[in-house]
């Protein structure tokens, strides 16, 4: 019986694929992993004591992988810094890293170890997607020598890269990406000379992928939704989350809906750095998500999701996000109006005094507008109209126009802005529009708890974010995120264009 096993194999693999191609849809899965991270240390390890810290994380990670394959999944993404962690200098990560070819050369670590010696990660990583005959996304570290005739070559000789890797279920490596936004904090890494628009096609739609922070930007991000179509977005991130606004759940969903695509969003987990939520997200809004930011676990996401949505006759119709808020003559601007900061950022903000009402409240180009209704408004709770027009970001700034329906901390309006995780109040109705100079908006709507609302808002053509029904649980906030990529500054820390 013996010689059967691998014909066997052979066949349930053939039927895999054969019923991907035939299928409209996919099984993705995801995974939020709580790194096992090195002790701090000034001085580099041993490469068998990196190796050994990183076959503990893809140890977890491989369970995971045969959980999601056992289940159907024909893809599974994980976490940005989830095979090492993130407490490194640049000399110390250096142990951590492999040289990643490129693609093009068609090659399966797997059965083919000593190709480009030494790759033990690479290697795991192919076999983990061959045996389990699924797409594994993973994030690992790239090494790259270079020398004095390139005058932009590190002092040490060599390049060293944030990467994520992407093995078919062969086993077979079919991307490689360098991330391009580096965040600041990532001075173990280089940024690479030019921006990479990463795609690959599978049967069941065009992939491309990119990592974290590159989600703010115009490259890669608008580049591979915009100008190469592609139709699912793989995302390992590392995201810390920031309120009132800046949650993982809740962010990415709204990129999701204001881009049109699928995100397959796997993040860290790691509760002592805010650092959790992940999901999978779909131009009509979460299909699954997770956010725990009170256990030490880690946790698998599972959906069945469109393979190519522009297609889907459930696909957003296109948003004019300007139309209504600039045919608006009736709602003059309050003259209530304060200032308040969400974070660095200066915000218009008006109090809604009454239950129900008509506000507008404007800064620089943008001028919000909301009608509302409360269902049951708590004495002790107090929201605002809010509008910012402007660059964000300590270091690296960024164009962003932001209406926003949002809770306050407390009664004082000082607090306006201020992280707050939890509300009492319910709305009977909300529509939330702006005069926004960009079609790049993103909107979604959180609720007490860091929870999404999925099903209960829409947006209209005209570019107003409606509640369909009312709110089924108290409101944090209802956001309108609209990003003018043409805005943003230079970046001031590349050293080459």
């Amino acid at each position: 019986m013996l010689p059967f096993q691998p014909l066997l194999h052979t066949a349930v693999l053939a039927l895999t694929v054969l019923q991907a191609l035939a299928s409209d849809t996919f099984i993705a899965a995801v995974y939020e992993h709580a790194v096992i991270l090195p002790d701090a240390t000034d001085e580099p390890v041993s490469p068998d004591d990196a190796l050994a810290l990183m076959n503990k994380n893809m140890d977890v990670l491989e369970g995971a992988i045969k959980e999601a394959a056992q289940q159907g999944a024909h893809i599974i993404v994980t976490p940005e810094d989830g095979i090492y962690g993130w407490r490194f200098t640049r000399e110390t990560i250096y142990p951590y890293l492999e040289d990643i070819p490129d693609p093009a050369v068609n090659w399966v670590p797997c059965t083919d170890p000593t190709r480009f010696a030494p790759t033990p990660v690479q290697e795991r990583l192919s076999c983990m997607a061959r045996s389990n005959s699924i797409y594994v996304v993973a994030n690992i570290g790239d090494k790259k020598p270079c020398n004095a005739s390139d005058p932009s070559c590190p002092g040490d000789g060599r390049y060293q890269y944030n990467t994520d890797v992407v093995f078919d279920p062969e086993g077979k490596l079919v991307a490689r990406y360098h991330k391009y936004n580096l965040f600041r904090r990532e001075t173990q890494f280089n940024y690479p000379k030019e921006p990479e628009a990463v795609t690959f096609e599978t049967p069941f739609g065009k992939f491309g992928i990119f990592t974290c922070f590159d989600i703010l930007f115009r490259e890669p991000a608008l580049v591979l939704v915009s100008e190469l179509q592609v139709d699912t977005v793989l995302f390992p991130t590392a995201w810390m989350n920031v309120l009132p606004f800046l949650t993982a759940v809740e962010f990415h969903s709204a990129w999701a809906m204001g881009m049109g695509v699928n995100l397959l969003s796997a993040n860290t987990h790691n509760i002592n750095l805010a650092m959790t939520g992940d999901g999978l997200f779909t131009p009509e809004g979460p299909v699954a998500y997770h956010y725990d930011s009170r256990t030490e676990e880690g946790s698998l996401l599972l959906a069945e999701l469109s393979a190519r949505p522009r297609l889907s006759p459930t696909y957003p119709p296109a948003v004019n996000w300007s139309s209504y808020a600039t045919s608006i003559k009736k709602f003059p601007e309050g003259n209530d109006t304060f200032s308040g900061a969400v974070r660095r950022d200066i915000f218009t903000f008006s109090e809604l005094r009454c239950k129900a009402g008509n506000y507008t409240v404007c800064q620089g180009d943008l001028c919000c507008h909301l009608v509302y209704q409360m269902s049951n408004k708590s004495k002790d709770e107090v929201y605002v109209l809010g509008a910012f027009d402007g660059l964000h970001g300590s270091l690296i700034k960024y164009h962003w126009q932001i209406c926003t329906l949002l809770r306050c901390q407390s009664t004082d309006r000082n607090t306006c802005g201020q992280p707050v995780e939890t509300a009492l109040t319910k709305f009977e109705m909300f529509s939330l529009s702006g005069t926004f100079g960009t079609n790049y908006v993103f909107p979604e709507v959180l609720y007490s708890g860091i929870e999404l609302a999925p099903g209960e808002f829409e947006v209209l053509r005209d570019g107003r974010l409606k509640s369909k029904h009312g709110t089924s649980k108290p409101l944090l906030t209802a956001t309108l995120f609209g990003r003018l990529y043409e805005k943003d500054l230079p970046h001031p820390l590349r050293t080459s264009p």
